[in-house]
């Protein structure tokens, strides 16, 4: 007997979203045709149960456009509309919409709010934002040190710019608390 994953869905003018939430699923297949038909299967728990979803979507949508990520702890799918247009439900039919199926309010954007600029790219969505985060780190600290030296750099050229005074070197003017003041400001 084969049990539903929970799924959570949310949709913009040209997409929906629908995270299956199954975490270390094995075998996953994921099947979607263009009139509408969402299938899923896969197998997951120490047991292995085999858990089993068909959803019949409100519309149709472009199989070739949609894209799918098959994680360790869900199943990522961004289905692209046909048309255009807000969907009045997920589901086709009057029938209630099964307990399994909940609104992803982490995606979730109103129809009078939406204007295009808000759309949740796959690659960036969990997947390479976790790798960005941890590229900026080391990337930051070495970005850190690199603009210390830049600094230095910078300032040093500058001192020996400001001991001059229309061409002519006057050392003797500047004075030793000169140089002080001027690296302490370098350094803040």
């Amino acid at each position: 007997m084969s049990r539903h994953p929970e799924v959570k869905w949310a949709e913009r003018a040209d997409k929906v979203y629908i995270t299956v939430l199954l975490p270390d699923s094995k075998n996953a297949k994921v099947n979607l045709e263009p009139e509408g038909v969402f299938t899923f299967s896969a197998n997951a728990g120490a047991d292995n149960n085999l858990y089993e979803l068909k959803l019949d979507l409100y519309d149709k949508v472009n199989v070739e456009e949609s894209k799918i990520s098959i994680g360790v702890r869900n199943i990522v799918c961004v289905l692209e509309k046909v048309e255009k247009v807000w969907w009045k439900k997920l589901l086709r039919g009057d029938g209630k919409t099964p307990h399994y199926i909940k609104v992803d309010w982490d995606k979730w954007v109103d129809e009078d709010e939406d204007n295009g600029s808000g759309d949740i790219d796959l690659g960036g969505m969990d997947f390479s934002s976790f790798g960005n985060m941890g590229g900026m780190d080391g990337g930051m600290d070495d970005s850190e040190d690199s603009s210390d030296d830049e600094e230095q750099e910078v300032t040093k050229p500058a001192e020996a710019d400001t001991n001059k005074v229309d061409g002519n070197a006057k050392p003797e003017e500047q004075g030793a608390g000169a140089l002080e003041k001027k690296e302490a400001d370098a350094s803040t």
